[in-house]
């Protein structure tokens, strides 16, 4: 098969010095195919008969660090995915009795054996470049295509297919079956019949894969354009249990009559509309799993069934996948947060300024925003035809109302070391529950945060004992106003959530 294709300079000059010191050299894998279907190439590999020594040699400028033949050549290029090239040399592999990881690596002398290890027939692709075509570095010739497992039509077909026996592919690299998911996704294509079947027989095998390297595959499907038909894929091929078996959970689980969806549907459908809206990992993540907690919470059967604390369940369980998936903390963190905050009332007329400065206090101003696009994505899931309705918008224009007052003893006009100073006391607890009984009067009354009001009042607090100042915090506490208790409560009673 031969194309029209134009390839980095980057890549004709290691192919073409490879070349006159008298080896083979291809791109291969990712890159070639990226070309066939008239997209970028992110990454960019060569394979080559040199061994990684006569590699080295010939680019002192290189990196070995690996056992596996891949050397990384540097070249002067000021773009980052061609900054380091990948170039392997042929090879084949002994058996995976792991499924991670081949057990004998072996240096192959033709491109046919390392071809053939590879694991899908769209990846199983090579670029023959021509002498002439790197002496004519900025024209596009024609390059012949290698595709020994017909890679090619697999793509015009729009097709994942295994090379070879995907049974054997799969047990070389359980992994192998999160990438045919991946790959569906980002291509838009869909997995060949006898590969899914083998998909579905070989699911139990990603127990045997690090979580890292299964959070690098679900992290990077999230993040497609399909993400939503991504989840589903995991889902019928088995493989969801082995990743997230906690959102399983809610496969066929039937909430109330608010909700026209089961919850495992509700779930993935709000996904959908985060990847829609184009919105953050984290918000991506935190739609998905935001009531993931609801099965473990349900009361009753029908339209009346109800998922009290359904949100700090579902936190709790955020937490836990995703510190098993081996997240970075400030996600966990975050996500977490996210999803114990996602259920807040709001409506016209019936909060306060005073309620939404303690809403802004309890879940931070600065996630506010994804906050609200979890929320979008919730009602969107349930069925209902806006994202936006008028009370959110209204509360957003609260939030801007007050978004200035202060919220946290940081913001007072009064600090600890000027209460020590002013009322000459020790460091201790008890700076701290004056600090917060001054905040709880703040947040009803902004008016009150001035030094010579927060400094009288200071002093009148300091007449109390440490347990009185305690029960004044717990007494404040309790008394968590509209979007805490209260209307909340009511609100969550009437719709049954």
């Amino acid at each position: 098969m031969d194309t029209n294709l134009k390839i980095p300079k980057e890549i004709l000059e290691i192919v073409g010095t490879l070349g006159k010191a008298g080896f083979e050299a291809y791109p291969v894998g990712g890159c070639v195919r990226d070309l066939l279907i008239k997209k970028e190439p992110k990454d960019w590999d060569v394979a080559t008969n040199a061994r990684p020594e006569e590699i080295q040699k010939i680019f002192p400028d290189s990196v070995y660090e690996n056992n596996f033949g891949t050397v990384g050549i540097k070249t002067r290029s000021d773009e980052s995915s061609l900054k380091i090239v990948e170039v392997t040399t042929f090879r084949i592999e002994g058996g995976y009795s792991d499924s991670r990881h081949p057990d004998l690596v072996k240096f192959a002398d033709n491109l046919q054996d390392d071809l053939s290890r590879r694991d899908f027939t769209i990846n199983a692709l090579a670029l023959e470049i021509q002498n002439e075509n790197i002496r004519n570095k900025n024209s596009n010739q024609k390059f012949k295509i290698i595709d020994p497992y017909e890679g090619g039509t697999d793509i015009k077909n729009k097709i994942i297919k295994a090379v070879g026996d995907p049974n054997k592919r799969f047990g070389e690299d359980a992994l192998r079956m999160l990438r045919a998911v991946r790959l569906a996704c980002q291509l838009e294509f869909d997995i060949e019949k006898k590969t899914e079947e083998e998909i579905r027989e070989n699911a139990h095998l990603l127990k045997k894969i690090s979580k890292e390297r299964i959070r690098d595959e679900f992290s990077k499907i999230i993040m497609t354009d399909y993400a939503e038909r991504g989840v589903r894929m995991l889902q019928n091929l088995g493989l969801m249990k082995f990743i997230i078996p906690e959102l399983i959970e809610g496969v066929g689980v039937a909430q109330n009559k608010h909700h026209i969806y089961t919850v495992w549907e509700h779930n993935v459908l709000a996904l959908g509309y985060s990847v829609a809206k184009r919105y953050s990992f984290e918000v991506r993540l935190a739609s998905l799993l935001h009531d993931v907690g609801k099965p473990r919470t349900k009361q009753g059967e029908g339209p009346d069934s109800t998922f009290y604390q359904h949100e700090y369940v579902g936190a709790k369980m955020t937490r836990k996948i995703l510190e098993d998936l081996k997240f970075p903390k400030h996600i966990v963190d975050y996500v977490t947060h996210l999803v114990k905050s996602h259920l807040f009332y709001y409506n016209v007329g019936e909060v306060t300024e005073a309620g939404v400065r303690r809403f802004l206090a309890r879940v931070g101003p600065e996630n506010v925003d994804d906050l609200i696009k979890v929320r979008e994505a919730d009602r969107i899931g349930s069925g209902v035809p806006k994202a936006f309705p008028y009370k959110l918008r209204h509360l957003l224009f609260m939030i801007d109302k007050v978004r200035r007052d202060p919220i946290s003893p940081k913001m007072l006009k009064i600090n600890g070391n000027d209460l020590m100073k002013i009322l000459s006391i020790d460091p201790g607890p008890k700076i701290g529950h004056i600090l917060n009984a001054l905040l709880e009067e703040v947040i009803e009354d902004p008016e009150k945060n001035s030094k010579k009001y927060l400094e009288k009042r200071a002093g009148e607090l300091n007449r109390l004992s440490v347990k009185e100042l305690e029960n004044l915090r717990k007494r404040a506490e309790n008394a968590k106003e509209e979007f805490e208790t209260g209307i909340e409560k009511e609100m969550k009673r009437r719709h049954h959530v």
